[in-house]
C-alpha cells in the first residue's frame, strides 16, 4: 500500500506504485506471507469488482454500424498479428521449435488487467472515447479467450 500511495501522491496511478513494489519485493518468506493474507481478499472481492466496473464501462451498442464491427475485426486482427506473430517469430529466432514459438505466441497474445487498467485510465481522462474503449475491451476479451483453445490445439498437433 505504501508504494500505491507514493505513486498516487507524486501524481501516478496508484495501482502502478502497487504493482512496483510486488514485482521488487524479494521473493522468500515476507513475499509470501504478503501473498497468503492478501490474495484472498484480492481474488474473491477487488478483482471481480474491477471487471464488473470494466464491463459497466463496456457499451457493446455503440459499435453499431457495420463499419464499427469491421474496425473491430481490425483491430483484433492487428492485434493477433501485432504482438502473436511478432512473439512467434522471435520465440523462433531464439531457437525455439516452431510447435513452441507457436505456444509463446499464443500466451503472449492473451491480453491482461494492466490493459484494462490502461482503458479504464484512459476512457476516464477523456483520452479515448466510449466507443474506442469498448472496441479495445471486445479485442482483449477476443484475443485472451482464444488463447485456451489455441494452446490446446497447438499442444496436442
Amino acid at each position: 500500500m505504501f508504494g500505491a500511495f507514493i505513486t498516487d501522491a507524486i501524481g501516478i496511478y496508484s495501482v502502478f506504485g502497487a504493482f512496483i513494489v510486488g514485482a521488487a519485493m524479494p521473493k522468500g518468506a515476507f513475499a509470501k506471507a504478503v501473498a497468503e493474507r492478501t490474495e484472498p481478499l484480492t481474488v474473491s472481492l477487488l478483482l471481480p469488482m474491477f471487471f464488473v466496473f470494466s464491463g459497466l464501462n463496456t457499451r457493446i451498442g455503440l459499435v453499431n454500424t457495420v463499419e464499427l464491427w469491421l474496425l473491430t475485426a481490425g483491430v483484433v486482427a492487428v492485434a493477433i498479428l501485432g504482438k502473436g506473430v511478432a512473439c512467434t517469430l522471435a520465440a523462433r529466432y531464439s531457437g525455439e521449435s516452431w510447435r513452441d514459438s507457436m505456444t509463446i505466441g499464443t500466451l503472449m497474445n492473451a491480453r491482461g488487467l494492466m490493459e484494462l487498467i490502461l482503458l479504464n485510465i484512459g476512457l476516464e481522462h477523456g483520452v479515448i472515447t466510449p466507443t474506442l474503449f469498448t472496441i479495445m475491451v471486445l479485442m482483449a476479451v477476443v484475443t485472451t479467450l482464444m488463447a485456451s483453445p489455441l494452446y490446446n490445439w497447438i499442444r496436442r498437433g
